[in-house]
């Protein structure tokens, strides 16, 4: 294993700190490297939180800031965050209106935002289950959050900056979670640092298709393919999934793991384009990069967000994070 690390047991600690003193004038960390939070609160606005295991970087800490999360709980790599991390967070982010919790469906997020909740006070939560992959996974009961999470946290924020409520917030994000599919392809492995060595073995010539942000399974293993054939099978589940709802105005999002560079990125990007319009989508929006990863694995997924007039103009409205910003 080669990693830019000084000890396994300091790395997300010495991580946080240096990703904190990089973007100082935005946000700053909790006590106890509990949680990362903005900088400046925002009185009688409810407060977006959300979290999970690192290694999956710029999510969720990256987002932290104007126009997205208030806080974002980091557990270790691949490890949920723990209930009182949560806890620390919204009593320190409630500034009168609430918080909304956005959590990706694994079990041990689950479980410790649920109990979050119940011990904190006027606390709602927003379940994201975009992936079209598997409908149960090692880790979950039902589908898994992932990519999707990123599209939910940005058109929420921008509408939690508006002032709206509580309620009103978790019912938008419900509903760009049900307007949201993904699916993810990989053609590494990641390697855990504690572990010291890939999660799973794959040939040169294999792909691991629908595979979760963990490494853990997709669909099946199968010999490797050209981008135009890897697009279509991910795209077609997912407007096969998404039904008659998969007509019109669109944000399409192609996310790298980590270990995939820009070119390749694009070219998926491209790939995928060309095949939702011949399904009557309309790509009004567009995002391209490594936002939701999983350490250093080679691949990507597509992220697709049926929008309207409304979502669409909270996509656009400003962002100001350590991963997002524009309309600033």
């Amino acid at each position: 294993m080669k990693k830019f690390i000084n000890a396994v047991d300091s790395a997300l600690t010495e991580s946080l700190d240096g990703f904190a003193a990089a973007h100082a004038d935005i946000l700053t960390l909790g006590g106890g490297h509990k949680f990362i939070r903005r900088k400046a609160l925002k009185p009688g606005k409810v407060a977006l939180i959300s979290g999970g295991g690192s290694g999956h970087e710029p999510l969720h800490g990256g987002l932290v800031g104007h126009g997205m999360l208030d806080a974002a709980c980091p557990g270790q790599v691949f490890t949920s965050p723990t209930p009182d991390q949560m806890m620390e967070a919204a009593a320190e982010m409630n500034t009168g209106a609430g918080c909304l919790f956005i959590v990706k469906n694994y079990e041990g997020d689950v479980m410790n935002f649920e109990m979050a909740a119940e011990m904190s006070d006027n606390v709602l939560q927003v379940v994201t289950n975009d992936d079209v992959a598997v409908e149960d996974s090692l880790y979950t009961t039902g589908r898994r959050g992932v990519a999707g999470t990123l599209v939910v946290e940005k058109i929420v924020g921008a509408a939690a900056e508006e002032g709206r409520d509580l309620t009103t917030l978790k019912a938008l994000g419900d509903a760009v979670n049900r307007a949201t599919r993904s699916m993810g392809v990989a053609l590494t492995s990641c390697t855990v640092p504690a572990a010291g060595k890939p999660t799973f073995a794959i040939g040169d010539d294999e792909m691991e298709f629908g595979v979760g942000i963990h490494g853990e399974p997709g669909r099946r293993r199968d010999a490797l393919k050209g981008a135009d054939a890897i697009a279509e099978e991910i795209c077609a589940a997912i407007v096969g999934d998404l039904g008659a709802a998969a007509k019109g105005d669109a944000l399409l999002f192609v996310n790298g793991f980590g270990g995939t560079p820009s070119m390749e990125l694009y070219l998926m990007y491209n790939s995928a384009r060309r095949l939702l319009e011949k399904h009557g989508v309309q790509i009004a929006r567009s995002l391209v990069g490594s936002y939701v990863t999983s350490l250093d694995m080679a691949g990507c997924s597509i992220t697709l967000t049926m929008l309207d007039d409304a979502t669409a103009k909270l996509w656009d409205a400003p962002v100001h994070t350590a991963a997002l910003r524009w309309g600033m």
